[in-house]
């Protein structure tokens, strides 16, 4: 039993005391294995979806929504972004996050480009990449710390970012094209 001073039951404190301190939610490790599973359907989903007959070449739902006018980019970017937040749930350090970020940055921006971008889509499968890094990781967890809640968060919102950037990125050009040509 605990001791109590002032209405304040110290054995609460000390139990409070021996938790951990409070982070990103993670999934239980018997959760990892269904989870991994699904990270692995929707990045062969999002990169290659359909197997070119004859060749080893995919093409997934990504490149095919980046022909979407202007939020195409966007919702291919947010489907990538859910696999890094999932990572970061199964505690992924900062290293490994920042690392599929910036192949979801590099697929997002090239991506953007009228057509060039389309094509690199079919050649550059980054949510493949980052599948890969999550199960590098999962193979020997534990060595590094994971990455905390504040980090995870900055993630996201320049996941966020960078797809508002390629929605708002080509309606500015499409509106300077447009007052160029009719001079207004």
């Amino acid at each position: 039993m605990g001791v109590e001073y002032l209405g304040f039951h110290y054995r609460n404190a000390i139990a409070c005391m021996s938790e951990p301190p409070l982070r990103f939610s993670s999934i239980e490790p018997e959760a990892k294995a269904p989870t991994l599973r699904r990270l692995r359907q929707l990045s062969r989903l999002l990169d290659r979806a359909i197997v070119i007959p004859g060749t080893r070449l995919g093409i997934g739902l990504d490149p095919l929504i980046g022909f979407i006018p202007l939020g195409g980019d966007f919702l291919g970017v947010m489907l990538s972004a859910y696999i890094v937040l999932e990572a970061a749930r199964l505690g992924v350090p900062a290293t490994t996050l920042g690392k599929m970020v910036i192949n979801i940055i590099i697929d997002g921006l090239v991506g953007a480009i009228p057509m060039l971008g389309d094509f690199f889509d079919v050649a550059w499968m980054a949510n493949d990449h980052n599948i890969r890094l999550l199960e590098e990781y999962l193979k020997f967890p534990g060595q590094k710390q994971s990455a905390d809640g504040w980090f995870v968060f900055a993630v996201l919102i320049a996941l966020l970012f960078v797809a508002v950037v390629l929605v708002a990125l080509p309606v500015i050009i499409i509106r300077l094209l447009w007052g160029a040509l009719t001079g207004s």
